[in-house]
């Protein structure tokens, strides 16, 4: 009789869900316990939205679930008391033959079960769908509802996959963050749409023993309007060059063994061209440097030349604010080995570099792999916090700049003290807008900037150290995982991007740097400043988009952007919470004449220009550009004089910087 009981039951569940066999058929889910059973003659599902194998197809079972209010769902067949059997999830949105994926499972539950939540929207329809990729065992799963919170980022599955490093960059010249995923004789990309979608294409690409496997960094190294890529494998490194309608690359290498770890794009020697910089593992680091031909010169030393190497994460960053970017090497080396000593190389401003590593206090031996460098505190100097990839010759460090060459370490009481994951990878990005930038490091946390060089703890979620840029164009830094955005949900405070176009420097400014400066009342930050890099953390590239947070400031009084080149350009009151572009020299020729802060006399000059200022304003260093945008000098102030009887007769562009920073513009005439 019990024999009877089962074969009935059996029957009864089959009858009941071929009703689940295909799309078309698909029924409500349950709340709750479900059996589940596949039918020879089920659909199979063809959109995958989980990573790792795909096996061949045979049976798929199809559920629909809706929802009157927004929701988060739970679907998991990882459940106490029941068989644990080798499933896989989808979730769709949108209809039959028409799908987008919303989220996917493999194995996050136990023993090779799945678990997966979702968002669910009012009212729209998801379907819920089950594949037999590693087995067609019968299975129970349980659907479950919770209240939604609005998470700090919402995933949004992507086709990333590739065995490689991605990154997040403009790629076709619209300013818009794409998707690079380089393969081996083709790199996929994902253009960026203006309504937030991607458009795939696929580019070819020469063929090169030298793959991203360790770090990737992007810039126009030829200056023909498509950035190009800079691979770092573990023998080699190679450039790969778009032509000049960003519709396939060629590689550009060179012979000499290079195991190497973060790479940058630079314009080491300051000419106009960016330079390929490639930490070396084992060796004295390497650059490759631009003839302006789109060729190169191969140089090994100079910049780094411990003769076992130990050079790790390199970030490029002006840390004693002369206009020029400076190289600190985030050094690793097992052992106590002098190797693993951390570097921080001064630019001389002639091709040259200084190492001030122990005179700055940067000296450490922390095993870290990679350091994030910000102006923490919003003081006009960069800041840095040195992450650690093992505690063996200590943990993470905050270390505030001083403005005079040095740092100081301000770990304690800081919350850096007491975070204690790890990685590779350290970045600082300002996540949620505020104005004051967040670090991310270990664990599945984001660093808040509490604004007072504290910073606390954010639980994201599964969300980790990626690729940054702004991937849905609303103002708010998103993060690239394998094939999921991470992308940032927002809030109410208000935003700043800049995008450059180099024309005396390099295409993508690279090495300039970004200030905004505020007077509003009620105003959490006065100042803020930005380096435009070509690779930060250890391995990824984030975008060439200067992006701040302003928080609840409505207004920016004055925005300065100085150039490699020495070019200064000067935005007074840019409008907030869109992308703003700035051609380099394109405000040169338009003068707010600042009369009210500064006047110099006698105008025309002869052999030395004075100066009187108002507002409380004093005077710290001048520029004068000759009306083609060239600087012909800069001077630092003694005194409010400058002396001027090198220039020759002619009408001339003067800026003054103030001590705070802001700056101030004339019209000169040396007769």
């Amino acid at each position: 009789m019990k024999k009877i009981l089962t074969l009935l039951l059996t029957s009864v569940g089959i009858i009941s869900l071929n009703a689940q066999d295909t799309c078309a058929t698909a029924e409500a889910v349950t709340i709750g316990i479900n059996n589940a059973s596949y039918a020879d003659t089920s659909e199979v599902p063809t959109l995958i939205c989980t990573l790792g194998t795909n096996n061949e197809l045979t049976s798929g079972l199809w559920y629909t679930y809706t929802s009157a209010t927004i929701i988060n769902v739970t679907v998991s067949t990882s459940l106490e008391g029941y068989p644990n059997t080798d499933t896989r999830v989808h979730i769709y949105s949108g209809s039959c033959g028409d799908f987008n994926c919303v989220a996917g499972d493999d194995d996050s539950g136990d023993q090779y079960t799945s678990l997966v939540t979702f968002t669910a929207q009012a009212n729209e329809t998801y379907y819920i769908v089950f594949d037999n990729n590693w087995t067609s065992d019968d299975f129970v799963f349980e659907v479950s509802e919770s209240e939604h919170t609005t998470p700090f980022f919402e995933n949004v599955n992507i086709n990333a996959n590739g065995p490689y490093i991605m990154c997040v960059v403009d790629m076709n010249g619209d300013y818009l963050d794409d998707i690079v995923i380089p393969n081996e004789n083709s790199i996929t990309m994902l253009y960026q749409n203006t309504d937030g979608t991607f458009t795939e294409a696929t580019p070819t690409a020469g063929a090169t023993n030298y793959m991203p496997g360790w770090s990737l960094a992007a810039g126009d190294y030829d200056g023909n309007g498509f950035n190009d890529l800079l691979y770092g494998s573990g023998n080699g490194a190679t450039i790969m060059l778009a032509n000049s309608d960003g519709t396939a690359y060629m590689p550009m290498v060179s012979d000499d063994f290079i195991f190497s770890q973060r790479t940058n794009f630079i314009d080491i020697n300051n000419d106009g061209n960016l330079d390929a910089f490639v930490c070396h593992d084992v060796e004295p680091n390497v650059y490759f440097l631009n003839d302006g031909n789109s060729g190169f010169n191969y140089v090994q030393g100079g910049i780094g030349d411990h003769p076992a190497g130990g050079n790790y994460g390199s970030i490029w960053v002006d840390y004693d604010n002369d206009d020029d970017p400076d190289l600190f090497i985030a050094k690793c080396r097992g052992g106590g080995s002098d190797a693993g000593i951390n570097e921080l190389h001064r630019n001389n401003g002639d091709g040259t570099f200084t190492d001030v590593s122990n005179e700055a206090g940067m000296a450490d031996i922390i095993q870290t792999w990679s350091t994030a460098f910000g102006d923490f505190d919003n003081d006009g100097d960069m800041d840095a916090m040195v992450g650690a990839n093992s505690t063996s010759h200590g943990s993470h460090k905050l270390m505030v700049n001083n403005n005079d060459g040095t740092f100081t370490d301000t770990t304690e009481g800081s919350g850096i003290d007491t975070f204690t994951p790890l990685n590779r990878e350290h970045i600082t990005h300002d996540f949620n807008n505020d104005g004051f930038l967040d670090v991310m490091g270990g664990g599945n946390y984001i660093l808040i900037n509490n604004g007072d060089m504290t910073f606390s703890p954010l639980d994201i979620g599964d969300a980790t150290v990626g690729a940054i840029g702004d991937l849905n164009n609303d103002g708010f830094l998103d993060i690239l995982n394998g094939n999921r955005i991470r992308m940032n949900t927002g809030n109410d405070n208000n935003w700043l991007k800049i995008n450059l176009e180099g024309t005396s420097s390099n295409k993508n400014g690279i090495g300039a740097r970004i200030e905004i400066y505020s007077n509003e009342a009620g105003s959490t930050w006065e100042k803020q400043i930005r380096d435009v890099r070509s690779g930060d953390g250890f391995r990824y590239m984030s975008s060439l988009n200067t992006h701040f947070g302003l928080g609840q400031t409505s207004e920016i009084d004055q925005l300065v952007i100085r150039w490699p080149s020495g070019i200064i350009d000067i935005i007074n009151n840019p409008t907030i919470n869109e992308a703003l572009m700035v051609v380099e020299g394109s405000t040169l020729g338009r003068f707010d004449n600042n009369s009210n802060a500064f006047t110099v006399y006698p105008n025309p000059v002869g052999d030395v220009l004075q100066f009187t200022t108002n507002e409380n304003i004093t005077a710290d260093k001048a520029y004068v550009y000759d009306l083609s945008g060239r600087l012909v000098m800069s001077e630092k102030l003694t005194n409010n004089s400058m002396p001027v009887q090198q220039l020759s007769k002619g009408t001339y562009i003067l800026i003054i910087k103030g001590e705070s920073g802001k700056h101030y513009t004339t019209k000169i005439i040396k007769e």
